[in-house]
Protein backbone atom coordinates (compact mmCIF):
# COMPACT_ATOMS: atom_id res chain seq x y z
CA UNK A 1 0.00 0.00 0.00
CA UNK A 2 1.32 3.26 -1.26
CA UNK A 3 1.71 5.56 2.04
CA UNK A 4 0.28 9.61 0.89
CA UNK A 5 2.76 12.63 1.11
CA UNK A 6 1.51 14.07 4.11
CA UNK A 7 1.53 18.09 3.08
CA UNK A 8 2.38 20.57 5.10
CA UNK A 9 0.82 21.35 8.01
CA UNK A 10 -0.88 24.79 6.11
CA UNK A 11 -4.46 24.86 7.85
CA UNK A 12 -6.91 25.48 5.17
CA UNK A 13 -9.94 24.26 7.27
CA UNK A 14 -10.35 25.35 11.12
CA UNK A 15 -13.01 24.37 12.62
CA UNK A 16 -13.59 25.17 16.30
CA UNK A 17 -16.13 24.38 18.98
CA UNK A 18 -18.89 23.11 16.01
CA UNK A 19 -22.16 21.96 17.23
CA UNK A 20 -25.30 20.85 15.31
CA UNK A 21 -28.52 20.62 17.62
CA UNK A 22 -32.04 19.92 16.84
CA UNK A 23 -35.48 20.08 18.69
CA UNK A 24 -37.24 16.73 18.94
CA UNK A 25 -40.53 17.68 20.02
CA UNK A 26 -41.92 15.00 22.34
CA UNK A 27 -44.69 13.95 24.84
CA UNK A 28 -42.80 16.02 27.76
CA UNK A 29 -42.19 18.95 25.40
CA UNK A 30 -39.07 19.64 22.98
CA UNK A 31 -35.47 17.72 23.81
CA UNK A 32 -32.47 18.70 22.07
CA UNK A 33 -30.96 16.12 19.94
CA UNK A 34 -26.82 16.48 20.05
CA UNK A 35 -26.02 15.51 16.86
CA UNK A 36 -22.45 17.19 16.69
CA UNK A 37 -21.87 18.24 20.19
CA UNK A 38 -18.92 20.56 19.82
CA UNK A 39 -16.20 19.45 17.85
CA UNK A 40 -12.87 20.98 16.91
CA UNK A 41 -10.68 20.11 14.19
CA UNK A 42 -7.73 21.40 11.81
CA UNK A 43 -7.46 20.11 8.00
CA UNK A 44 -4.01 21.11 6.26
CA UNK A 45 -3.92 22.56 2.54
CA UNK A 46 -3.69 19.28 0.15
CA UNK A 47 -4.63 17.16 3.04
CA UNK A 48 -7.19 14.23 3.46
CA UNK A 49 -8.81 14.16 6.94
CA UNK A 50 -10.90 11.80 7.42
CA UNK A 51 -13.86 11.11 9.85
CA UNK A 52 -14.96 7.83 11.11
CA UNK A 53 -17.60 6.03 13.10
CA UNK A 54 -20.72 3.96 13.63
CA UNK A 55 -23.51 4.79 11.90
CA UNK A 56 -25.30 7.90 13.71
CA UNK A 57 -22.29 9.42 15.27
CA UNK A 58 -22.53 12.59 13.50
CA UNK A 59 -20.17 12.26 10.50
CA UNK A 60 -22.50 12.94 7.83
CA UNK A 61 -24.09 16.35 9.98
CA UNK A 62 -20.58 17.47 10.02
CA UNK A 63 -19.65 17.14 6.73
CA UNK A 64 -22.48 19.12 5.51
CA UNK A 65 -21.89 21.84 8.27
CA UNK A 66 -18.62 22.08 6.92
CA UNK A 67 -19.37 23.43 3.64
CA UNK A 68 -23.22 24.78 5.06
CA UNK A 69 -25.16 22.33 3.30
CA UNK A 70 -27.27 22.44 6.80
CA UNK A 71 -26.48 25.83 9.31
CA UNK A 72 -24.76 24.77 12.74
CA UNK A 73 -26.20 25.79 15.77
CA UNK A 74 -22.68 27.20 16.83
CA UNK A 75 -19.44 27.14 16.49
CA UNK A 76 -16.82 28.82 13.64
CA UNK A 77 -15.77 27.30 10.79
CA UNK A 78 -12.84 28.84 8.74
CA UNK A 79 -12.08 28.25 5.49
CA UNK A 80 -8.80 30.01 4.15
CA UNK A 81 -9.56 32.14 7.04
CA UNK A 82 -13.07 33.64 6.56
CA UNK A 83 -15.46 32.15 8.84
CA UNK A 84 -18.18 30.44 6.96
CA UNK A 85 -20.68 29.79 10.05
CA UNK A 86 -21.68 33.38 10.15
CA UNK A 87 -22.17 34.64 6.72
CA UNK A 88 -24.85 35.55 4.74
CA UNK A 89 -26.11 34.35 1.67
CA UNK A 90 -24.79 36.67 -1.04
CA UNK A 91 -21.30 36.31 0.94
CA UNK A 92 -21.58 32.38 1.41
CA UNK A 93 -21.93 32.04 -2.46
CA UNK A 94 -19.02 33.92 -3.36
CA UNK A 95 -17.65 31.11 -1.58
CA UNK A 96 -19.21 28.46 -2.94
CA UNK A 97 -16.44 27.49 -5.85
CA UNK A 98 -14.07 27.44 -3.00
CA UNK A 99 -16.54 24.31 -1.77
CA UNK A 100 -18.04 21.18 -2.70
CA UNK A 101 -19.96 17.92 -1.37
CA UNK A 102 -19.55 14.62 -3.10
CA UNK A 103 -22.79 12.39 -1.87
CA UNK A 104 -22.88 8.72 -1.51
CA UNK A 105 -25.47 8.02 -3.71
CA UNK A 106 -24.34 9.57 -7.04
CA UNK A 107 -27.60 8.96 -8.81
CA UNK A 108 -29.81 10.69 -5.89
CA UNK A 109 -27.93 13.48 -6.20
CA UNK A 110 -28.43 13.96 -9.86
CA UNK A 111 -31.46 15.03 -12.02
CA UNK A 112 -32.39 11.92 -14.39
CA UNK A 113 -33.96 14.57 -17.01
CA UNK A 114 -30.33 16.04 -17.33
CA UNK A 115 -27.68 14.45 -19.97
CA UNK A 116 -24.22 14.61 -18.13
CA UNK A 117 -23.24 17.76 -19.94
CA UNK A 118 -26.29 19.69 -17.74
CA UNK A 119 -25.50 18.15 -14.94
CA UNK A 120 -21.15 18.82 -15.17
CA UNK A 121 -21.78 22.10 -16.34
CA UNK A 122 -24.64 23.12 -14.08
CA UNK A 123 -22.02 25.12 -11.43
CA UNK A 124 -20.54 26.77 -14.52
CA UNK A 125 -24.47 27.89 -15.59
CA UNK A 126 -24.81 28.97 -11.84
CA UNK A 127 -22.12 31.94 -12.04
CA UNK A 128 -22.18 32.84 -15.53
CA UNK A 129 -19.85 31.08 -17.77
CA UNK A 130 -21.07 31.03 -21.73
CA UNK A 131 -21.62 28.35 -23.32
CA UNK A 132 -18.64 27.89 -25.54
CA UNK A 133 -16.56 28.19 -22.09
CA UNK A 134 -19.47 25.40 -20.27
CA UNK A 135 -18.66 23.41 -23.84
CA UNK A 136 -15.24 23.22 -23.41
CA UNK A 137 -14.76 22.55 -19.78
CA UNK A 138 -17.08 19.92 -19.36
CA UNK A 139 -15.53 18.31 -22.40
CA UNK A 140 -11.87 18.61 -20.30
CA UNK A 141 -13.76 17.81 -16.83
CA UNK A 142 -15.31 14.27 -18.33
CA UNK A 143 -11.65 13.34 -19.53
CA UNK A 144 -9.97 14.23 -16.57
CA UNK A 145 -12.65 11.71 -14.94
CA UNK A 146 -11.21 8.92 -17.75
CA UNK A 147 -15.32 9.06 -19.11
CA UNK A 148 -15.28 9.31 -23.25
CA UNK A 149 -17.04 12.38 -24.88
CA UNK A 150 -20.03 10.62 -25.99
CA UNK A 151 -20.74 10.44 -21.98
CA UNK A 152 -21.76 14.30 -22.37
CA UNK A 153 -25.36 13.20 -24.46
CA UNK A 154 -26.42 10.29 -21.64
CA UNK A 155 -28.15 10.18 -19.55
CA UNK A 156 -27.34 9.17 -15.56
CA UNK A 157 -29.59 5.75 -16.03
CA UNK A 158 -26.97 4.51 -18.68
CA UNK A 159 -24.54 4.39 -16.22
CA UNK A 160 -22.98 2.23 -14.04
CA UNK A 161 -22.13 3.19 -10.43
CA UNK A 162 -18.95 3.53 -10.46
CA UNK A 163 -19.33 5.92 -13.51
CA UNK A 164 -21.69 7.85 -12.24
CA UNK A 165 -20.02 8.68 -9.37
CA UNK A 166 -17.08 9.68 -11.67
CA UNK A 167 -20.05 12.19 -13.07
CA UNK A 168 -20.44 13.60 -10.00
CA UNK A 169 -16.69 14.47 -9.09
CA UNK A 170 -16.31 16.00 -12.61
CA UNK A 171 -19.12 18.09 -11.62
CA UNK A 172 -17.59 18.67 -7.97
CA UNK A 173 -14.53 19.75 -9.65
CA UNK A 174 -15.73 22.40 -12.22
CA UNK A 175 -15.60 25.36 -10.09
CA UNK A 176 -11.44 24.51 -9.52
CA UNK A 177 -12.65 23.98 -5.59
CA UNK A 178 -9.81 23.54 -3.15
CA UNK A 179 -12.20 21.71 -0.37
CA UNK A 180 -14.02 18.42 -1.21
CA UNK A 181 -15.83 17.26 1.21
CA UNK A 182 -16.80 13.20 0.37
CA UNK A 183 -19.53 11.78 2.22
CA UNK A 184 -19.49 7.97 1.57
CA UNK A 185 -18.59 8.36 -1.56
CA UNK A 186 -17.22 4.46 -2.37
CA UNK A 187 -19.91 2.65 0.01
CA UNK A 188 -22.42 1.24 -2.67
CA UNK A 189 -19.49 0.16 -5.34
CA UNK A 190 -18.22 -3.12 -5.63
CA UNK A 191 -14.68 -3.55 -4.06
CA UNK A 192 -12.78 -3.33 -7.39
CA UNK A 193 -14.64 -0.28 -8.14
CA UNK A 194 -14.18 1.46 -5.13
CA UNK A 195 -10.46 1.13 -5.79
CA UNK A 196 -10.65 2.90 -9.03
CA UNK A 197 -12.55 5.75 -7.53
CA UNK A 198 -10.39 6.09 -4.76
CA UNK A 199 -7.43 6.02 -7.20
CA UNK A 200 -8.94 8.77 -9.11
CA UNK A 201 -9.52 11.11 -5.90
CA UNK A 202 -6.14 10.29 -4.98
CA UNK A 203 -4.53 10.97 -8.19
CA UNK A 204 -6.88 14.39 -8.75
CA UNK A 205 -5.88 15.40 -5.30
CA UNK A 206 -1.74 15.21 -6.20
CA UNK A 207 -2.85 16.80 -9.65
CA UNK A 208 -4.95 19.82 -8.20
CA UNK A 209 -3.55 20.45 -4.59
CA UNK A 210 -7.29 19.16 -3.32
CA UNK A 211 -8.32 18.95 -0.07
CA UNK A 212 -10.27 16.46 1.54
CA UNK A 213 -12.66 15.54 4.14
CA UNK A 214 -13.40 11.93 4.00
CA UNK A 215 -16.34 10.31 5.53
CA UNK A 216 -16.41 6.71 5.73
CA UNK A 217 -17.35 3.63 7.82
CA UNK A 218 -14.98 1.11 6.01
CA UNK A 219 -11.33 1.41 7.67
CA UNK A 220 -9.42 -0.76 4.91
CA UNK A 221 -10.30 2.57 2.51
CA UNK A 222 -9.93 4.90 5.16
CA UNK A 223 -6.44 3.52 5.54
CA UNK A 224 -5.91 3.64 1.98
CA UNK A 225 -6.78 7.15 1.41
CA UNK A 226 -6.15 8.98 4.83
CA UNK A 227 -3.43 11.52 5.96
CA UNK A 228 -4.99 11.76 9.41
CA UNK A 229 -8.25 10.44 10.97
CA UNK A 230 -10.66 11.34 13.36
CA UNK A 231 -12.75 9.04 14.88
CA UNK A 232 -16.05 10.07 15.99
CA UNK A 233 -18.76 9.11 18.65
CA UNK A 234 -21.99 10.28 19.83
CA UNK A 235 -21.06 13.71 18.03
CA UNK A 236 -17.83 13.70 19.92
CA UNK A 237 -14.31 13.58 18.25
CA UNK A 238 -12.83 10.97 20.64
CA UNK A 239 -9.02 10.58 19.01
CA UNK A 240 -7.44 12.16 15.88
CA UNK A 241 -3.80 11.17 14.65
CA UNK A 242 -1.67 10.17 11.82
CA UNK A 243 -2.75 7.68 9.74
CA UNK A 244 -0.15 5.14 10.77
CA UNK A 245 -0.17 6.11 14.20
CA UNK A 246 -3.69 5.49 14.96
CA UNK A 247 -3.84 2.21 13.18
CA UNK A 248 -1.21 0.89 14.98
CA UNK A 249 -1.18 2.26 18.36
CA UNK A 250 -5.04 3.29 18.99
CA UNK A 251 -4.85 4.49 22.33
CA UNK A 252 -8.70 5.46 22.80
CA UNK A 253 -10.65 2.17 23.74
CA UNK A 254 -13.71 3.15 20.92
CA UNK A 255 -11.05 3.36 18.34
CA UNK A 256 -9.47 -0.01 19.33
CA UNK A 257 -12.48 -1.55 19.18
CA UNK A 258 -13.54 -0.58 15.61
CA UNK A 259 -9.88 -1.34 14.49
CA UNK A 260 -10.76 -4.63 16.15
CA UNK A 261 -13.88 -5.32 14.06
CA UNK A 262 -12.18 -5.22 10.94
CA UNK A 263 -11.10 -9.05 9.91
CA UNK A 264 -7.92 -9.48 8.28
CA UNK A 265 -6.90 -11.44 5.27
CA UNK A 266 -3.46 -11.64 6.28
CA UNK A 267 -2.60 -14.46 8.59
CA UNK A 268 -1.37 -13.67 12.44
CA UNK A 269 -1.84 -10.01 11.72
CA UNK A 270 -5.04 -9.19 14.13
CA UNK A 271 -6.59 -11.69 16.29
CA UNK A 272 -9.88 -12.86 16.37
CA UNK A 273 -12.60 -10.11 14.61
CA UNK A 274 -14.09 -8.47 18.19
CA UNK A 275 -17.74 -7.17 17.68
CA UNK A 276 -18.45 -3.66 20.11
CA UNK A 277 -20.87 -4.48 22.76
CA UNK A 278 -24.01 -2.44 23.09
CA UNK A 279 -25.52 -0.20 21.19
CA UNK A 280 -24.77 3.47 20.53
CA UNK A 281 -27.01 5.56 22.99
CA UNK A 282 -29.72 7.92 21.81
CA UNK A 283 -28.09 11.44 21.26
CA UNK A 284 -31.47 12.85 23.05
CA UNK A 285 -30.40 11.12 26.29
CA UNK A 286 -26.41 10.97 26.08
CA UNK A 287 -24.89 9.37 29.04
CA UNK A 288 -23.28 11.58 32.01
CA UNK A 289 -18.89 12.02 31.65
CA UNK A 290 -17.85 9.71 28.99
CA UNK A 291 -20.52 9.73 26.03
CA UNK A 292 -18.80 5.46 25.75
CA UNK A 293 -18.52 4.84 28.69
CA UNK A 294 -21.85 2.56 28.52
CA UNK A 295 -19.82 0.08 26.21
CA UNK A 296 -15.95 0.64 27.45
CA UNK A 297 -14.44 -2.31 29.33
CA UNK A 298 -11.99 0.05 31.04
CA UNK A 299 -14.81 2.49 32.12
CA UNK A 300 -14.31 3.69 36.01
CA UNK A 301 -16.55 5.86 38.46
CA UNK A 302 -14.79 8.82 37.53
CA UNK A 303 -16.19 8.73 33.59
CA UNK A 304 -19.86 8.69 34.54
CA UNK A 305 -18.69 12.03 36.58
CA UNK A 306 -16.33 14.01 34.55
CA UNK A 307 -16.11 14.42 30.51
CA UNK A 308 -13.16 13.51 29.33
CA UNK A 309 -11.44 16.54 27.57
CA UNK A 310 -9.14 16.04 24.81
CA UNK A 311 -5.21 15.67 24.98
CA UNK A 312 -2.37 15.37 23.56
CA UNK A 313 -0.20 12.31 23.80
CA UNK A 314 2.60 12.57 20.85
CA UNK A 315 3.30 13.37 17.26
CA UNK A 316 -0.16 15.21 17.19
CA UNK A 317 -1.90 12.20 18.41
CA UNK A 318 -4.59 13.46 20.46
CA UNK A 319 -7.25 11.39 22.31
CA UNK A 320 -10.02 12.04 24.86
CA UNK A 321 -10.19 9.53 27.59
CA UNK A 322 -9.04 9.97 30.93
CA UNK A 323 -7.46 6.72 31.26
CA UNK A 324 -5.47 6.38 27.24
Amino acid sequence: MDTPILPAVSPLLDVINLKKHYQVAGRDGNRTLRAVDGISLKVARGETLSLVGESGCGKSTTGKCLIRLSDPTEGRILLEGKDLAHMNSNELRAMRKRMQFIFQDPFSSMNPRMRVRDIVGEPLRNFGYSRADIRERVAALLARVSLRSDAADKYPHEFSGGQRQRIVIARALALDPTLIVCDEPVSALDVSVQAQVINLLMDLQRDLGLTYVFISHDLSVVRHISHRVAVMYLGKIVETASRDVLFKNPAHPYTRALLASVPSARAGERGPVQILKGEIPSPLSPPSGCAFRTRCPMAQERCAQETPAPRQLSDGHEVACHFA
